[in-house]
């Protein structure tokens, strides 16, 4: 990748990402099947760890693991200008949807979790169409619905249909991670997406640090496998590694389109949980599985 341009700079910085839509229609994808695998990953942790632990620690982890490519790369600061994005990035991404998925997954289910994925699509291309003035055609927006209604009304199915107290944490996961997705796809237009994350989780090190030391010292630590793991895959598959192939794709198909990938992820969500947590799926999954496809097969070709 190739280095961002000097901070100072008046002009856009260059930018690595693909220009061909199909390549970045499949990094975008390799990004969903990363955060596919987030709410499995977390309640592996959540067996050895408390909550506030695991969102810390898998926060300073990602920030090493960026700091680390930023200073081998010496990439210089961003310029001023895109700190106020990289806020809002740090604010949703790295620690809004995490702490509150984290939490939420103390009390629900994974499939029940779901939920916040079948709606992030359509938030997500929601807040992008009222911030940047998008406007994507009927069609689109038609086949957002009706796929996030699929994955919604499948999700609650598993679930039983009951609401639960950890629905206020799940939706305002929703709105937090859409507005750091809307900004990170705006910011990996004019620098390359891992810079966006890395300066994200760089940003927060100054909170997570003394939380991470903070909530090591109050909450219980079970070293095992499983939460090992599943803490190791949040803080380099989801939290880093994930998000950089997620924000160069949507810097090369644009951010509606490549939200609506993301109603692929519940269903891949609860097919990791049925491998690794031994949840069981009823005889709806393989029929929302052809209707969320057919779903992002539209919006994909959808004009705006």
């Amino acid at each position: 990748m190739r280095a961002q341009s000097s901070a100072t700079a008046a002009t856009p910085i260059a930018v690595d990402a693909p220009a061909q839509p199909g390549a970045g229609t499949l990094q975008a994808a390799l990004g969903v099947v990363a955060f596919s695998l987030t709410f499995p990953a977390t309640a592996w942790g959540l067996e050895g760890f408390g909550p506030w632990s695991l969102v810390a620690v898998r926060s300073v982890l990602a920030a090493v693991l960026a700091g680390g490519c930023l200073l081998a790369l010496r990439v210089p600061p961003p310029a001023r200008r895109h700190w106020p994005g990289l806020a809002v990035v740090a604010a949703g991404v790295v620690l809004g949807f995490p702490l509150l998925t984290t939490l939420a997954l103390e009390t629900s289910t994974t499939a029940h979790a779901a939920v916040v994925v079948g709606l992030l699509p359509l938030t997500t291309a929601l807040l992008s169409a009222l911030r940047f003035g998008i406007r994507p055609s009927r069609t689109f927006w038609a086949a957002a619905l009706a796929g996030a209604a699929a994955v919604v009304a499948f999700t609650v199915q598993q679930s039983g249909g009951a609401l639960t107290t950890a629905d206020g944490y799940l939706f305002g996961a929703l709105l937090v991670c859409a507005a750091g997705y809307t900004e990170g796809g705006r910011l990996a237009r004019v620098m390359p997406g891992w810079q966006v994350i890395g300066w994200a989780l760089v940003l927060c090190l100054p909170l997570t640090v003394p939380v991470a030391a903070l909530a090591l010292a109050h909450e219980p630590v079970r070293l095992g496998v499983h939460s090992v793991a599943g803490l190791l895959w949040v803080a380099a598959g989801s939290q880093f590694l994930g998000l950089v192939v997620w924000y160069r794709g949507m810097a090369a198909v644009g951010i509606p389109k490549a939200s609506q990938l993301q109603l692929a992820q519940p269903l891949l969500t609860l097919v990791w949980s049925v491998l690794l947590l031994g949840e069981h799926l009823t005889a709806a999954a393989p029929v929302t599985a052809v209707a969320v496809l057919v779903c992002i097969a539209v919006t994909q070709r959808a004009r705006g």
